[in-house]
């Protein structure tokens, strides 16, 4: 597949924060045996992947914004772009050394999402997206799953947990929405939920209290992959009010309807 040079770019940027938090990764294991625990290592590890996707996107394209999970706001020169970035998503999953995390870059030109990249160095997988230009993953076309209904599906959501998010609506969803499926499925890490929803791993996924950097990204590669993405509402507020649906059209349709029955509860 020939790749984008914007891609390209993201894709380094990606890949190399990727080989340092693979490095870490098998540190973190090793780590587990002592008393302290490995979370402040973690959290250098973090720093370290987010220092060098900043230098690498920096230096391919100079005066670009930044939105970072770690850094926050970066202003630029350029006012029309914004990297959002989030690198290492799935920091619980790192800690504990389970292979589901990633670096997650998206690129934002004047208020809209035209390129996403997302890489889980500790499984080698690679998934990009640009607008208008389809979704892939390790350069294979994605498609959303094409089930038609939610007894057939199994969906992936976000739990929350000590001191964060609603406890008493989530328990309201899974209880609305665990009846009418095949299984949910808790992964840990949002951007790498949305890719599996763009490669028809899983049928959907929901979830709330996020960030703009866990699902910026992850919200491209739905789309170009052909399925539907919006808040609990079904409007296009999702990094304002910080939650997602997606999935294909007649499943997330689906989905959305338990979600606002579980709303009203």
């Amino acid at each position: 597949m020939a790749r984008s040079a914007i891609i390209n770019v993201m894709v380094q940027a990606a890949m190399k924060a990727g080989r340092s938090l693979a490095r870490d990764f098998g540190e973190v294991q090793n780590l587990q045996v002592s008393l302290k625990g490995p979370g402040d290592y973690v959290s250098q590890a973090d720093r370290r992947a987010e220092e060098i996707v900043h230098q690498e996107l920096s230096r391919a394209r100079p005066g670009y914004s930044f939105l970072m999970e770690e850094r926050g706001v970066v202003e630029g020169s350029d006012d029309q772009h914004r990297w959002i970035v989030d690198p290492l998503d799935g920091t619980t999953n790192f800690l504990h050394g389970i292979p589901i995390f990633g670096v997650s870059i998206a690129l934002e030109r004047q208020g809209q999402i035209v390129a996403g990249v997302i890489y889980n160095p500790a499984m080698d997988e690679l998934y990009t997206a640009e607008r208008g230009g389809g979704a892939f993953f390790n350069d294979r076309r994605m498609r959303v799953a094409a089930r038609r209904e939610l007894t057939d599906c199994v969906v992936g959501t976000g739990i929350p947990h000590l001191g964060r998010g609603h406890h008493g609506q989530a328990l309201l969803d899974m209880r609305h929405i665990m009846g009418e499926v095949s299984g949910i499925r808790r992964m840990g890490a949002a951007s790498l939920d949305l890719a599996y929803v763009a490669a028809g791993r899983l049928d959907a996924f929901w979830e709330d209290g996020l960030q703009p950097w866990d699902m910026a990204a992850g919200l491209l590669m739905v789309r170009e992959a052909g399925g539907f993405a919006t808040d609990r509402s079904g409007g296009q507020k999702i990094f304002e009010t910080g939650n997602v649906v997606a999935g294909n059209e007649l499943i997330h349709r689906a989905l959305l309807k338990q979600l606002q029955k579980a709303q009203r509860d």
